[in-house]
C-alpha cells in the first residue's frame, strides 16, 4: 500500500513538473510580480520600516519569517491588521493564527488581501450605434488573496531555529481573469551572545501564477477598437529574493533599545533601489524600538531609498521613507500603530497602519 501511494506521489509529481515545462513557453518574469505581498504585515513592523526579519517572534513571523514561529511567549496567538491607500480606494487586510505545537514546534496560517472594490466598467457604455447611456455602466473588483501556512521548529543548535511557508495565491479580476499561484518560503534565526541574525528566502523555487482569461466578443471589440493588447493565457513568474538581517536587544532597568539592519537582495534584474545592479539589486532599511517595562514602544525606522530626478536635467537625488509608530502591550494583548513618509521625504504615499495582536495560553 504504501508503494502504490509513493507511485502516486511521484506519478502527480511529474504530471506538475510536466505542465509547467509545458507553460514554460508562455511564461514570462514580472520584476514586480505578486508585489502585493511585499508591502509588508503588523504595524510595528510597518513602523520599523520592515527591518525586522531578525528579531520578529510573534503570529507576524509567518509572513516575516517563518523561523521566528518558534518563539511564541504563548498558546496561542491572533493577529489582525487594515489599512488603506489612495484615499481609501485600496484596502489591505490581514489575519493570522499561530500556535505551538510543542516546546520545540509551532505552526501558523496567515491571511491577507489587497483589493479595489468598485471599479467601473464602461465596455458596455457606448453602444453599437454610437449612443452613450451610463445606465450600463457596471462594476467589478480587482483582489488579490494570499493564503499562507508556516512552520517553525528548534533546532538541537542552541539559539538555531528554522522556519518554513507555502503560499497559495489566488487573484481575480472581475469575470475578466484570474490566476493561481504556488510558492515556498523558507527561514532560518540565530541568536548568538545577544545578537539576532535572520534570513528568509522567499519564492525558494520561484513563485509560478497561472493566468486564465474570459472575454466575450464585445470585450474584444473594444480593445481592438481602443488598440490596447489582448492578453493570453500564460504563467507568471515570481523570482526568489534574499533578505538578511541583524539586531540587539539593550536592556537598562526597565529600559529597551532594539535596533535592526536589514538588506533585501532581489533577483529579477536591476531596481531602482539604493544599490542597483542586473540582475540584483540591494535595498536597505533599519528600525529602532524603544521600551519601557515591555509596556510602551516607540519606533522609526528608514527605507525605501531610490533615486529620482527632481527636475528635467538635473541631477538626480536620494529620496527615503522614514516611519514612525508607537505600540502598547498589556496581558498579552498588543495595540500597534504606524505612520508612514513622515514630512514627505519619498514619493510614496501617506499610509496609517493599525493592527492588534492578542497572545494567550490554554485555558487550565
Amino acid at each position: 500500500m504504501i508503494r502504490f501511494i509513493q507511485s502516486k506521489i511521484k506519478q502527480l509529481v511529474w504530471l506538475f513538473v510536466l505542465s509547467l515545462a509545458v507553460s514554460f513557453g508562455n511564461a514570462q518574469v514580472r520584476k514586480y510580480s505578486n508585489e502585493f505581498l511585499a508591502i509588508g504585515v503588523g504595524a510595528r513592523s510597518m513602523a520599523l520600516s520592515k527591518a525586522t526579519v531578525a528579531t520578529v517572534n510573534d503570529v507576524t513571523s509567518g509572513y516575516w519569517n517563518p523561523a521566528g514561529l518558534a518563539g511564541l511567549k504563548k498558546d496561542y496567538a491572533v493577529g489582525l491588521m487594515h489599512s488603506e491607500y489612495f484615499a481609501g480606494i485600496a484596502k489591505y487586510d490581514y489575519a493570522a493564527f499561530a500556535t505551538k505545537i510543542d516546546d520545540q514546534s509551532s505552526v501558523g496560517f496567515s491571511y491577507i488581501r489587497f483589493g479595489v472594490d468598485d471599479i467601473p466598467n464602461t465596455i458596455d457604455l457606448v453602444d453599437q450605434n454610437g449612443n452613450v447611456n451610463y445606465d450600463n455602466i457596471t462594476s467589478f473588483a480587482a483582489v488579490d488573496n494570499a493564503f499562507i501556512l508556516s512552520y517553525a521548529r528548534s533546532l538541537p543548535v542552541e539559539g538555531l531555529t528554522i522556519g518554513g511557508s507555502a503560499k497559495v495565491i489566488y487573484r481575480k479580476v472581475g469575470d475578466f481573469a484570474q490566476a493561481w499561484g504556488f510558492g515556498l518560503d523558507a527561514g532560518a534565526q540565530y541568536l548568538y551572545k545577544k545578537w539576532h541574525f535572520g534570513a528568509t528566502l522567499r519564492d525558494v523555487t520561484s513563485t509560478f501564477n497561472a493566468w486564465s482569461y474570459s472575454l466575450n466578443q464585445r470585450t474584444i471589440e473594444v480593445f481592438e477598437q481602443t488598440n490596447n493588447e489582448i492578453p493570453e493565457n500564460g504563467l507568471e513568474i515570481t523570482l526568489p529574493r534574499l533578505i538578511l538581517g541583524a539586531g540587539r536587544l539593550f536592556k537598562v532597568k526597565k529600559f529597551g533599545v532594539q535596533p535592526e539592519v536589514n538588506i533585501d537582495i532581489t533577483s529579477d534584474g536591476q531596481r531602482n533601489t539604493l544599490i542597483q545592479s542586473d540582475p540584483f539589486s540591494i535595498d536597505p532599511y533599519m528600525g529602532l524600538e524603544l521600551s519601557w517595562n515591555e509596556i510602551v514602544y516607540l519606533r522609526s525606522g528608514l527605507g525605501n531609498f531610490q533615486k529620482i530626478q527632481a527636475e528635467v536635467g538635473s541631477h538626480k537625488v536620494t529620496t527615503f521613507e522614514p516611519n514612525i509608530g508607537i505600540g502598547l502591550s498589556f496581558k498579552g494583548v498588543s495595540i500597534d500603530y504606524a505612520l508612514t513618509d513622515i514630512g514627505d521625504n519619498s514619493v510614496a504615499l501617506y499610509s496609517n497602519v493599525f493592527s492588534l495582536k492578542i497572545d494567550f495560553n490554554k485555558p487550565k
